[in-house]
């Protein structure tokens, strides 16, 4: 039995976990403090929302969706359909994560802890993705 579809289920509930911590402390207006330091001045930039919605909220939705996708997946792992949906859903979340590290790293100069647990949860679910991909033919 391929167990892939169940390990994309475990890393969607890290990243929903990640998620939901910054978009709960957004909705409080509090600001997490972070062992690195950056957190604070990440998430406080004019880059921490887009029109208006905080990225860790649309984050949430990111990780929920993929989740979801990740159920439907361990119902059927030898859906086409549903593997190319899960690797290309993937695709997108690491390119932005790739997207928003740079951004932190070069245009905002500090890192966030938070958000570096959330790219490296959308690799861990990109390599998982493309792992289920080349297993199920």
């Amino acid at each position: 039995m391929k167990l892939t579809p169940y390990w994309l289920i475990a890393a969607s509930f890290i990243g929903i976990g990640d998620t939901l911590y910054l978009a709960y402390y957004h909705f409080l207006g509090i600001v997490p403090t972070c062992a690195i330091g950056g957190c604070e001045i990440v998430l406080n930039s004019q880059y921490a929302s887009v029109l208006g919605i905080p990225l860790s909220y649309l984050g949430l939705v990111y990780y929920v969706y993929f989740l979801a996708l990740a159920i439907l997946l361990a119902i059927d792992p030898e859906s086409k359909g549903l593997r190319f949906g899960m690797l290309a859903y993937a695709a997108i979340g690491v390119l932005f994560s790739i997207g928003f590290e740079l951004l932190q790293f070069f245009v905002i100069g500090a890192l966030c802890l938070y958000c570096g647990i959330s790219a490296a949860t959308a690799l861990l679910l990109f390599g998982l993705a493309v792992w289920h991909w080349k297993i199920t033919k």
